[in-house]
């Protein structure tokens, strides 16, 4: 009897491989062989991607790596003194709490850009040249995560506390550079590379947004003057290149202000970055408002809900769910321009590792350094892009 069981389950087995077996024989068929077209297609693509495949990993293979990991800190800090670099692992392990927390207070997406970075830590600690003291700096980070993970699945009173902590996080960080006004400041004209980067696009991504949608509602709104002037700012930020509203905030802002107001040139790449965004996402929003179906309006104005109510509780939220990925697609590209710096003489991410390869030391070996830089962003914007996807399909977005 048992033997009898034995063989059916074989069987069975052997039935189930051999409808898989079926199934992908008829993928293929009619996907990448239906006629003979397709067939030539299918062996040309896959010899091309064979080839590219080989010369990617014979380069992995032979290229020496050593200069991107002996220089790591300049890459990632630029020349942020040595002396005080604990006050950017204290802002990253306070970050790294604050996504352990979430992850485990909400779950979800938030907990795979918590993995991620816990990955990307760990590859920094094992670099061979990463100092001792930076090692131990990464491994509380990465502690810190799965800690307060665990922490944030017990204690659901911290949803509140976390909120406040991402909504104050920018001003958090940046206080704690410079010291809270206790400490020394450390200028901003050794900020680069990576933090540098870092700090440009998320000022640039928070403060752009809150513009962006004031600009929006004001351009359709009834009063002329309202109306008119956020069209022509938005018009005229449009109708400029990035790199010239650089220019205009390193030479002609300060011109502006006056002798007595004294700005950095991150703060003046800040602000550039903020209003070259904010009128871009403001046209994004608009497309969102004027998405709404008109009886959305009808409806909530015959429930009595004056104007503010109308735009805060009914049309906002539908119009934001409606451009998420519009506006997500502008903070990536906000991410990858704050590369621009560069002509206005800031060493960011890109341009630190543009002077490493000008060292002499290491002539020949800039791919190295160019894939890492490659790499990097990669990572970061395709972990914005996830989250943007987790949230349309959370909220429902574009499905009925």
């Amino acid at each position: 009897m048992d033997n009898v069981q034995l063989n059916n389950s074989e069987r069975r087995v052997e039935s189930t491989s051999l409808s898989r077996l079926v199934k992908v024989q008829l993928w293929l068929k009619s996907n990448l062989f239906k006629d003979w077209k397709n067939a030539i297609l299918t062996i040309i693509a896959a010899m091309f991607t064979g080839a590219i495949i080989v010369k990617v990993f014979g380069f992995l293979a032979s290229s020496d790596w050593s200069v991107v990991s002996a220089n790591l800190r300049l890459l990632m800090v630029g020349q942020f003194p040595m002396e005080e670099i604990w006050r950017l692992w204290v802002g990253v392990i306070l970050i790294s709490i604050l996504f352990g927390t979430s992850w485990g207070l909400w779950r979800g997406v938030i907990g795979h850009v918590a993995i991620t970075l816990s990955v990307i830590m760990l590859i920094f600690a094992v670099v061979p040249y990463t100092e001792p003291i930076t090692k131990a700096y990464l491994g509380a980070s990465i502690a810190a995560i799965y800690l307060c993970y665990a922490l944030g699945r017990n204690l659901s009173v911290l949803k509140i506390p976390v909120l406040i902590l991402w909504i104050l996080i920018i001003p958090i960080a940046v206080g704690i550079i410079n010291g809270f006004g206790i400490l020394e400041p450390v200028s901003t004209n050794v900020w680069g590379g990576f933090l540098l980067t870092l700090v440009l696009a998320s000022v640039a991504i928070i403060c752009s947004f809150p513009i962006g949608l004031l600009l929006a509602v004001g351009r359709r709104s009834k009063l002329p003057v309202i109306k008119y002037t956020c069209i022509v700012y938005i018009e005229i930020i449009r109708g400029m290149p990035l790199i010239m509203v650089l220019f205009i905030g390193q030479l002609l802002l300060p011109m502006f202000l006056g002798g007595e107001i004294q700005m950095d040139n991150v703060l003046r790449a800040m602000i550039a970055f903020t209003l070259f965004s904010a009128a871009y996402l403001a046209e994004n929003i608009r497309g969102g408002l004027q998405s709404i179906p008109r009886g959305q309006f009808e409806a909530a104005q015959a429930l009595g809900l004056n104007n503010f109510k109308l735009m805060v509780f009914v049309i906002l939220p539908q119009a934001l769910k409606a451009v998420i990925p519009a506006m997500v697609g502008q903070f990536i590209s906000i991410f990858k321009d704050t590369s621009l710096v560069a002509v206005i003489g800031l060493a960011d991410f890109l341009g630190m590792a543009k002077k490493v390869a000008a060292n002499p030391e290491y002539l020949g070996k800039y791919m190295e350094l160019y894939v890492f830089i490659a790499l990097m962003y990669f990572i970061f914007c395709y972990l914005m892009s996830h989250v943007s996807k987790a949230l349309e399909k959370s909220l429902g977005a574009g499905s009925r």
